[in-house]
Order: structure tokens, then sequence, then C-alpha cells
């Protein structure tokens, strides 16, 4: 069975204030042509579909459109991130499922196994699924969205989080326990050895909510989400990545997703299929306004984050030449004093631990303890 990886849509993330409506269709229109092209079965989305729990009604439509356009192709199946409202993600599934656009949230419930397809599910119960397609070829998906205490409805023990996340994860792998069909285990996780950028939410800082390798399903593949750079962690465990660059961190690189077939040996033809539609985003220096702007224009189908190192502050005259170009973004002024002046930063655009950084700073006069943040960062994720 052909079967195509990706994550981390985030619709309806801005780039400090700049709308990528337009950006976020075009992208998950290439998507859908990658999967025609490759004659892709089955498309699993680790993930993340939306940037907040309370999309904009604009997202939304980006998302619905473009769901539906990829099922002509293939069937689409669909968890949810932390960033996700998983009841209201949830809440058009009895109409996806018409399509073969099936979502999972946190209350695992069981697919519907009826609709005919290029793939369909043919047996189901609350947290994973077997899948056929034409070809009568079957496999298994252990499917476990964003996992946390106040997702499941479970109250707090003395259980660890290890502990947790093997229950969790055997839970959805007990269909499956003679291995009958080849298996793949799709999840938004912070998989230990991950990798994270500054578009990542924090909550796994320290390692205190990593998952071992050692405790992930006997499987062909791990699916995952929720790290926005492509990485492997193990011959078996893959994050595909965010379809797009969301932060000048990721400034440079390549954004894909993942496409396999599964057989009855494990997975083959494995390739990352590079997007290109997304705009590119690029960071600039520069040791005056003049140079800034001319390094502008000769970047400007990329967003740009632009550096300059001067003796003295910009004339209203200097901005007002570097704000003329549509795709200046960001500006730090590094003086010669090494003091840092960094324009075009709001707070809505920092991340929590950010924010608690500087307030702790600010009250204490130092930076908080990793453990301190890290628990901090626990708190904001029990919603």
């Amino acid at each position: 069975m052909k079967v195509a990886h990706t994550s981390d849509w985030h619709i309806g993330k801005k780039l400090m204030g700049r709308d990528r409506g337009e950006e976020f269709k075009a992208v998950l229109a290439e998507i859908g042509n990658i999967c025609k092209e490759r004659g892709v079965e089955l498309l699993l989305v680790a993930g993340d579909v939306f940037d907040t729990y309370t999309p904009s009604a604009e997202a939304e439509e980006i998302f619905y459109n473009a769901v539906k356009e990829i099922s002509k192709t293939c069937t689409v199946l669909i968890i949810s991130g932390n960033h996700d409202d998983y009841v209201r993600l949830s809440a058009a599934g009895a109409l996806a499922q018409e399509l073969n656009i099936y979502i999972i949230g946190n209350n695992l419930k069981a697919l519907p196994c009826k609709n005919k397809g290029v793939c369909y599910p043919v047996e189901s119960d609350s947290g994973y699924a077997v899948f056929e397609n034409a070809k009568g070829e079957r496999i298994y998906i252990n499917a476990l969205p964003y996992p946390n205490e106040a997702r499941f409805k479970e109250g707090k023990t003395e259980e660890s989080f290890s502990d947790k996340m093997k229950r969790w994860i055997d839970y959805g792998q007990r269909g499956n326990t003679d291995n009958k069909y080849p298996s793949i285990f799709l999840s938004h996780i912070f998989a230990a050895g991950g990798i994270a950028g500054d578009s990542e939410r924090e909550i796994d800082l320290g390692g205190a909510r990593a998952v071992a390798p050692a405790l992930f399903p006997e499987c062909v593949y791990a699916a995952l989400g929720h790290l926005h750079k492509r990485q492997k962690i193990s011959d078996k465990i893959y994050y595909s990545g965010a379809i797009m660059r969301f932060t000048f961190d990721e400034a440079g690189s390549k954004k894909s997703i993942n496409i396999f077939d599964v057989t009855k040996n494990g997975t083959e033809n494995f390739e990352q299929v590079e997007l290109t539609c997304a705009k590119q985003l690029v960071r600039l220096q520069a040791n005056s306004a003049q140079d800034g702007a001319e390094f502008l224009a000769a970047n400007k189908d990329a967003y740009a984050e632009l550096t300059l190192n001067l003796s003295a502050p910009l004339t209203p005259t200097e901005l007002s030449m570097l704000r003329a170009n549509d795709n200046f973004v960001s500006l730090k002024v590094n003086m010669q004093d090494n003091a840092e002046r960094v324009y075009g930063i709001s707070n809505a655009e920092k991340s929590a631990s950010q924010l608690f950084t500087e307030y702790y700073a600010s009250q204490y006069g130092q930076k908080p303890s990793d453990k301190l943040l890290g628990f901090f960062l626990s708190l904001t994720e029990e919603e």
C-alpha cells in the first residue's frame, strides 16, 4: 500500500502579523498533486492541522477545501495535535467520512467500516484501525493523538509519564498483538532525540515529557508530528516536519512529505518529496541601511529578517527606505555598544517560554531554572 506522511499544517498561522492564507492554499494543493502523481492510497496527517484552538473561518475554509480535494485522490486519516481542539476538529467527522476522510481525536472513537474507496477501514476500535486497499492489502494503524491526562479525561496519579505512555501506546496496539498486519504508529509526540525549533511549544524542555524510542510499539514505520524540522529518529521513526517555515530559525530549511510503500517486508521505496510552493525565509545582515535595502530587494521573493550592525541609530528616512520593501518582516539592530535592539516582534509572536523567562528575569534578575520553566510549560498544556 502506498502511504504518505505529513504533519503540522498549522493553518492560520501568521508570520509576525503577515497573513499567509494563499501560501497555505498553494502548499496543500501541492500535497494533493504529489499524492496523485505518486499514486498514494492513504495520507496520514500527524496532528496540528490548525495553529489555534479557535481557528478563523478563513483557516477552516482552507482546510475543508484542501482536504476535500486531496480525498478525491486518496483516503485521509487525521489525528489531533496539541494546537488542535480535538472536539472542534472532529465535529465534521460524520460528513468527512462520506469523503473517506477520517479524524481521530482524543475521544479515540472507532472509525466506521462501511465506506469503500481507494482505501478504507475494514476493522476499527478505540485507538486503532485496519485499512485495506483495492488490492486487498491491509495495514494496521495505531493512532495516538497528542496525549496528556486532561485530554484523555484522566486525573492526576502517581503513575509516571513513561508508564502512561506505555499504557496508551499498548492500548492502541491491542488489535494487532499477533502482528497479523504490518503496523504504523501515528502520533503527535516529542520523541527523545528529536530536535525542536523556535516554533514548537517547549513543553518537553529537559526531556521530562519526551518519549523514549524503547516505548514505541512494534511497527514498520512511526509517523510523528509535533517537531517542525523533518528528521529521522531511528530506522523506523520519522518526523515529516511542518509544511511551511514558520520562524526564521528555519531559514534555508527544506520542507517535504514522506512517501513509502508498506509491504509484508516492512517499508520500501521511501522518499522525501520536497514542497516548494511556500515562500522562503531568509536572514540577512548588513552594515548600513542602504546595504540592507539592497539585500532586501535582491531577496524580494522571500520573507526577510534583517540584522543591521550600526554605529548610530537609524533615521526615519532610513527606516522608511527599509519598510518600502514588502518582504521586510523583522529588524534587529546591533549597536557598537553591543546592545541588541529588536524591532517587529510583539509579545503575540513570542512563545510561552520566552514570555515566562522575560517576566521571571524582570522580577528576580535572573533566568528561571530549566526545572521551573519545564513545570510552568507543563501547566500551559493542561487544557
